[in-house]
């Protein structure tokens, strides 16, 4: 099998990095590195923080090699308190909060503007989802959340409040919807996972558990290319 692994930065990568095997093929992208895994061959992307570079190298990418599999792996803040510090969870679905209109102290979606339909794809119901999301065993046990993604990260209590309301969301990140729709318009099987470093709150960087996070993200990521 033939797996694709994405995050944004090497950090997050780090600990399941250093258990693979590197790849005797270079590739073709200084951002895009061979490994193996037992019968398992894994491509490691590091794109870069952020909606757009996920996006350009996503697509770039994905149009170049088919895979298997694509996991989306990084940290995330949570809205939710049933995700404490240290949860990694299964996001299902995911949508870009900030893109739309504000009018007055009112926020439209594009659907809500007309500019795309509910269900243009890849859209459902306005929503980037992922319909096999429990495909993969280690997956499946992992708790489903709902996310934004945000090229902003909350830090002011009346934005969190809007954002609360507006989308119910129980994380966000900066990469996630953008790695989402290039997947469901390549059709390649993903999955996005997530370990929450952080709650979403005035940003305190004392409170974070960024270690932790990225020790369990990396524990499920090896289990899940296992498993795979």
């Amino acid at each position: 099998m033939r797996v694709l692994l994405v995050a944004a930065t090497e950090l997050e990568l780090a600990p399941l990095v250093a258990r693979l095997t590197p790849a005797a093929h270079a590739l073709s992208s200084e951002r895009l590195r061979a490994f193996t895994h037992g019968s398992h061959q894994v491509d490691v992307l590091t794109t870069g923080v952020g909606m757009v570079a996920t996006a350009a190298w996503c697509g770039r990418v994905l149009a170049r090699q088919p895979y298997d599999f694509a996991v989306n792996l990084g940290v995330c803040g949570s809205f939710d308190p049933a995700f404490p510090l240290g949860t990694v969870v299964n996001v299902v679905a995911d949508c870009i909060a900030e893109l739309g209109a504000e009018d007055g102290e009112q926020f439209l979606t594009v659907q809500q503007l007309g500019l795309l339909e509910p269900d243009e794809p890849p859209f459902r119901g306005g929503m980037l989802v992922n319909a096999e999301a429990k495909s993969n065993p280690v997956i499946a046990r992992l708790p489903a959340a709902t996310g934004i993604t945000v090229n902003t990260v909350h830090g002011n209590e009346q934005s969190i409040a809007r954002v609360v309301e507006r989308f119910q969301p129980a994380v966000e990140t900066m990469e996630g919807a953008a790695f989402m729709y290039a997947c469901l318009v390549s059709g390649v099987r993903f999955a996005q996972v997530r370990a929450v470093s952080n709650t979403v709150e005035k940003r305190n960087r004392a409170a974070w558990k960024l270690a932790e996070a990225v020790a369990a993200l990396n524990d499920v990521a090896l289990r899940l290319i296992e498993q795979a």
